[in-house]
């Protein structure tokens, strides 16, 4: 299982998603001080799920 790392910013295309509130506030938590954007850290949380899929399989 591939090990999750605070990405920095990626090149993006902008998407609406709703969050819980309590995610939101867990995310911008866990990338205070760091050069990350909420959207570029669901991007990385959300490769490293579909790899685990992949892995999996």
């Amino acid at each position: 299982m591939k090990k999750f790392k605070i990405p920095s910013i990626p090149p993006t295309t902008n998407k609406c998603i709703r969050f819980p509130n309590d995610i939101i506030d867990k995310v911008e938590k866990a990338i205070e001080g760091e050069n990350c954007t909420f959207s570029a850290f669901v991007i990385e949380a959300v490769k490293v799920a579909l790899e685990n899929i992949e892995d999996e399989k």
